[in-house]
């Protein structure tokens, strides 16, 4: 199968488009490697420094505030070749950002028509949530989708609309980070906003009739943040949250789901043995997007939950003919005390392949390790309210698995990673994310929001996990299941409270 993001790689040379962040995560794959990036390395990320920050008009609500960033670059504008800073805000709206400068270049606010029937809460705010993608080809499109569900297609030089809004997804469903590949868009839906029940969806922009299609999951959400993950064998991977688990009635409850990337076919799954459990003590794996890499000439999958485990899956058959038998499943590694809001991993992961051609992988991990967890054969201090934990891919009697590397510093409620030319950029969000207090009151949003803190950013060796730079009180404010971009030496944050941070170094030379 054929990518865009493989075709442009042949038509154009390394650091021109394909430097650019213009996804979740950076690919289809949800990698979260900036592969062509070359000005950031171990040896310099020390001098990063604040390069700009800018406040965007948006009205948080609930939790949800600023998507993650993505980046477009090699725009060419009446003023030159640019590059944009494209960010989402919850209250419908788009707004494209000056990379070297910071100044706003334009700012798009959708209507939105009809309202939700029910009324809106911390799960369901009813606003726009899903990460917008950008189409890096001719004529450079970003694609977002409004909180009524309808899909909107902008110039990246301008903001104006290559097509009327059309609707895509129900209206006021909560869905997640779009991915595009080969001119089709991928999201996934959750938490029954609105009494939507949770699936993926697909639209075909390259078909006359640019046909939607779907694949219902039942009531399990499919909640990670990046959406889905997409792989060069051509197939669509989602886990999915607590619920039922009946197959013949379209219920996959915590399960790996594989499905065709034409018409949302289930061509394969995994389920844990231990499902009914997992199930019953709310540890839902919905909450995380899986990662596609390749190894040793196979193609693998490595997902989790907020169990705090990790499995590594052969894409070619998931589960074996019981759909029960993973290649690897590791130990428990985090959430010991069962923590169904707090621990275990969440988000997505970062893999990379490093020159003497090793495998990585990188986890978000919430909550201090498990006692019981193999060791890590490199720490970086007690990390009691979360780190990065990093692992080899290696070959073991004949099969893959994950061998632990090192574990970071102690990281407040850590985000998804990436990871660019030997640098993981981490960022610890600061958000207060209990459900409930000691005598199991639930916890509102004002409660979260008072309860929070500060993000902070870090850099850190990839082989090692040691501290290389963080931008102390730099951040004014938390971040909420939100994620880092890098593009040509630069690394964009976005918080709570509406602000858009640059990162670069002391030393640029432009």
């Amino acid at each position: 199968m054929k990518f865009t993001c493989l075709l442009l790689a042949a038509a154009f040379p390394a650091g021109a488009v394909l430097a650019d962040w213009p996804t979740f995560g950076g690919d289809p794959q949800r990698t979260g490697w900036a592969r062509y990036e070359t000005l950031l390395d171990p040896g310099n990320v020390g001098t990063l420094e604040l390069k700009w920050k800018l406040h965007l008009d948006d009205t948080p609500k609930e939790l949800t505030s600023l998507a993650a960033p993505i980046v477009a670059d090699q725009i060419k504008t009446a003023k030159g070749i640019k590059e944009f800073v494209i960010v989402a805000g919850s209250s419908d709206n788009l707004a494209a950002i000056d990379a070297d400068t910071g100044k706003l270049v334009w700012r798009k606010t959708f209507s939105v028509t009809g309202t939700p029937i029910q009324k809106p809460n911390t799960l369901c705010p009813y606003a726009l949530n899903a990460t917008p993608v950008v189409q890096t080809g001719r004529p450079k499109t970003v694609y977002a989708i409004s909180s009524d569900g309808k899909l909107h297609a902008l110039s990246v030089v301008d903001g104006e609309d290559r097509f009327p809004p059309k609707p895509f997804v129900p209206g006021f469903s909560k869905n997640w980070s779009l991915n595009l590949v080969d001119g089709t868009l991928y999201t996934a839906i959750s938490q029954r906003c609105n009494a939507v029940m949770s699936g993926v969806y697909s639209i075909d922009l390259t078909a006359p009739d640019q046909p939607i299609r779907s694949f219902e999951a039942g009531r399990p959400g499919i909640w990670g943040r990046a959406g889905v993950a997409i792989s060069p064998s051509g197939s669509v991977f989602g886990e999915t949250g607590d619920g039922a688990f009946a197959p013949d009635k379209g219920q996959w409850a915590d399960t790996f789901l594989k499905l065709s990337v034409k018409e949302l076919k289930l061509t394969d799954y995994y389920t844990p043995t231990n499902r009914e459990w997992l199930t019953r003590k709310d540890l839902d794996m919905g909450n995380i997007t899986p990662v596609v890499f390749p190894f040793k000439g196979k193609e693998y999958l490595v997902g989790a939950g907020k169990e705090g485990r990790l499995f590594l899956l052969d894409t070619a058959s998931m589960g074996g003919e019981t759909h029960r038998q993973p290649l690897y499943r590791s130990p428990l590694l985090t959430n010991e005390e069962v923590n169904h809001a707090g621990h275990g991993f969440w988000g997505s992961f970062a893999s990379w392949e490093d020159k003497d051609g090793t495998r990585w992988l990188y986890a978000p991990a919430w909550g201090p390790p498990h006692t019981s967890a193999p060791p890590f054969p490199l720490t970086n201090g007690d990390a009691q309210h979360g780190s990065v934990m990093a692992f080899r891919v290696e070959i073991k009697d004949g099969s893959a698995v994950l061998s632990p590397a090192w574990i970071s510093r102690d990281l407040n409620v850590p985000e998804p990673p990436i990871i660019a030319n030997g640098v993981v950029f981490a960022l610890s969000s600061g958000e207060d994310v209990r459900q409930a207090d000691e005598a199991g009151n639930g916890h509102n949003t004002a409660e979260r929001l008072a309860g929070s803190g500060k993000a902070v950013l870090y850099a850190l060796d990839a082989r090692t996990g040691q501290e290389l730079f963080n931008s102390g009180d730099t951040l004014t404010s938390f971040t909420h299941f939100g994620g880092l971009a890098v593009s040509n030496g630069r690394v964009f944050v976005t918080t709570w409270d509406g602000n858009v941070y640059a990162f670069g170094l002391k030393a640029e030379d432009r």
